[in-house]
């Protein structure tokens, strides 16, 4: 595991880290949240932060998020410190660890990390034949294609490939193609050198270098626009990729693994995914059955679930009453096994029994298991357009205009010339607006340097 120490704590983090590397982990130390940045930029990466709770956490996680870069934090501080821990949390961050640290509690912090990289659970006949697969082809160099509806568990199936792989001891990269704009996705891949487009003030490593030696994760390649597909399968083909504005090419060494919910073949025949990039990523298919088709995995996962999210929350762990466990082996499961894990969550959070009945069930609107599941495919269009929008339910369009510009100002390192062009509006209008927000106290990335400072309250 990697793990990324950033500030001191007067030498109680480095106890910390010394702690973790006894325990097998690489470790990374940043003086602060600047240099870490650097560090994640470069591509050396991290599997998870520990922070120290003085720092400004909410604007590390704003960075990481802006660009991107998704690393879960860890607040560190000292006991008694509880005024500073609640804010770490409502920052963003994972959990806080009291110091000076406790060998078994950093041993701990790793195991949970490294388990929940790679824990395939599957008791169903249909499952286990595909991780059967999954393990024979797994040491070989192959590429591979896994694919299956959305919930089912494709990066966690990606995730377990790379553990069994020869490469399991080098970094795991995973780049979501559907959640990065398309005019970002070439230097979030391929990187770029200093100047080499209007905001580009610093090299940026991409995940093809930072995934070197190991294994990149392509999740949701149908969505990857067709003309970077011809890029990507250049640099699959003859494994030397160019940075954009650079002027050598670099060498990679690495597996890839390619997710999709599409049917490709269907994608190849509408123009929008080139058949000979298919041909390379395909090499070995994993079809992931929808959770309704692997009814025996339901139980099994649900007491998973429920030992996880107990854990988690300092709660008993309860059992699943033999009413709610058939309630929950009979559900459709449209959402597969993230929307089971997802129940079981809210189920463990809000039973106030011995045991988790068939109401601890209940969606957050109060209904039970599939009671508004309809067969109809428009009705399931409209609930799918409910649910995308739900995220922006009781923001102002102020507050989302707010989020868009910050977020976009955030990925080209400050650059406002830059941001202006890619959100469609005035220079002069831009500054207007970052002047409303100056002035309000809110967080402004300055001009070229990529890294958001409190603005002082006018």
């Amino acid at each position: 595991m990697r793990l990324l120490i950033i500030g001191t704590l007067n030498g109680q983090l480095t106890a910390a880290s010394k702690m973790a590397m006894d325990k097998g982990a690489k470790v990374l130390h940043a003086a602060d949240i600047i240099k870490a940045m650097h560090i994640v930029r470069s591509g050396k990466g991290a599997d998870l932060a520990m922070v120290d709770v003085s720092l400004n956490i909410a604007h590390l996680i704003s960075s990481l998020e802006a660009e991107h870069i998704h690393i879960p934090v860890v607040a560190c501080g000292m006991q008694n410190d509880a005024a500073a821990a609640v804010a770490a949390i409502k920052a963003g961050a994972k959990e806080y660890i009291p110091l000076p640290p406790e060998a078994e509690l950093i041993a701990a912090i790793i195991a949970a990390v490294s388990e929940e990289n790679h824990k395939m659970i599957c008791r169903d006949v249909a499952m286990e034949r595909v991780v059967d697969l999954a393990k024979q082809v797994a040491p070989s160099q192959a590429s591979i294609l896994i694919t299956g509806e959305s919930g089912t568990g494709k990066e966690v199936m990606a995730q377990y490939i790379h553990q069994k792989s020869k490469r399991k001891d080098k970094p795991f990269i995973s780049i979501n193609c559907a959640a990065i704009p398309e005019h970002l996705i070439e230097s979030e891949l391929f990187g770029h050198e200093k100047g080499a487009f209007t905001g580009a003030v610093a090299r940026r490593i991409g995940k093809f270098e930072e995934a070197n030696g190991g294994t990149l994760l392509l999740d949701e390649i149908s969505e990857m626009d067709i003309r970077l597909q011809a890029k990507l399968l250049r640099v699959i083909q003859e494994r030397v990729l160019d940075r954009i504005g650079g002027n050598k090419p670099v060498a990679i060494d690495i597996r890839i693994i390619a997710t999709s919910n599409r049917d490709l073949t269907q994608a190849v025949r509408d123009g929008i995914f080139r058949e000979d990039l298919l041909f390379r990523l395909n090499v070995v298919n994993l079809k992931l059955p929808a959770l309704r088709e692997r009814p025996n995995d339901i139980g099994v996962l649900a007491t998973h679930f429920v030992a996880k999210y107990s854990a988690m929350n300092g709660i008993d762990v309860k059992p699943i009453s033999d009413a709610a466990r058939k309630q929950l082996e009979q559900s459709q499961w449209k959402g597969n096994v993230r929307e089971l894990e997802n129940t079981i969550h809210r189920a463990v959070l809000l039973c106030t029994e011995d045991v988790i009945t068939e109401a601890s069930l209940r969606t957050p609107e109060g209904y039970q298991i599939n009671e508004h599941n309809s067969p109809d495919n428009a009705s399931r269009a409209v609930l799918t357009a409910e649910a995308a929008s739900a995220s922006l339910i009781g923001q102002t369009v102020a507050e989302v205009e707010q989020g868009l510009i910050l977020k976009t100002l955030n990925h080209c390192l400050g650059n406002r010339t830059h941001a202006a062009n890619i959100l469609g509006i005035s220079i002069r209008t831009l500054r207007n607006k970052l002047k409303q927000y100056g002035e309000k106290g809110i967080t402004v990335p300055p001009p070229n340097a990529g890294e958001a400072l409190p603005q002082p309250h006018m």
